[in-house]
């Protein structure tokens, strides 16, 4: 795999730092928001199904496969098999699917503008992850015709 260059290196830490940003800031502010009232089973919902989502998608890749960075690491291995079979970025959607559930709780429109903050910024970071596999895996161009992004059978 060819290293990635200075300016996709960058944009990548950019993309993590805010999505950990958006991330911190939206469960920090249920958990302060939620302490005070009952946490509507909706909310309780979408962090559960996040959360085992989540925990699949770790599970199905070897030590070392995974990256918080949307490059692929050297030797990585393209994962097809849990979630990864209906949708590439399975990661992706249990962070929004928490982060909504963070939303819920925070009951108000700045929360669920952080939530769209977030989306764009998940979105972007796909978008550079997809072009780096697409030249280290051969077979990502075929994968990719074949999954949605994020969504099974929607997007």
């Amino acid at each position: 795999m060819a290293a990635p260059n200075r300016t996709h290196s960058t944009l990548g830490s950019a993309l993590v730092a805010l999505q950990f940003l958006l991330f911190g800031a939206l469960a920090l502010a249920a958990v302060l928001v939620g302490g005070n009232r009952t946490v509507p089973a909706a909310a309780w919902a979408l962090g559960i199904a996040g959360a085992a989502l989540g925990a699949s998608a770790v599970a199905c890749n070897r030590p070392g496969n995974f990256n918080i960075r949307p490059e692929p690491r050297a030797g990585g291995q393209l994962v097809v098999r849990g979630p990864y079979r209906w949708i590439r970025h399975p990661m992706y959607t249990a962070v929004l699917a928490i982060a909504a559930a963070c939303a819920i709780v925070i009951g108000t429109w700045p929360g669920w503008l952080a939530v769209a903050a977030l989306a764009g910024v998940l979105i972007a970071k796909a978008h550079v992850e997809e072009r780096a596999l697409l030249v280290v895996h051969p077979g990502y161009a075929a994968y990719r015709r074949r999954t949605k992004r994020f969504v099974p059978w929607l997007v």
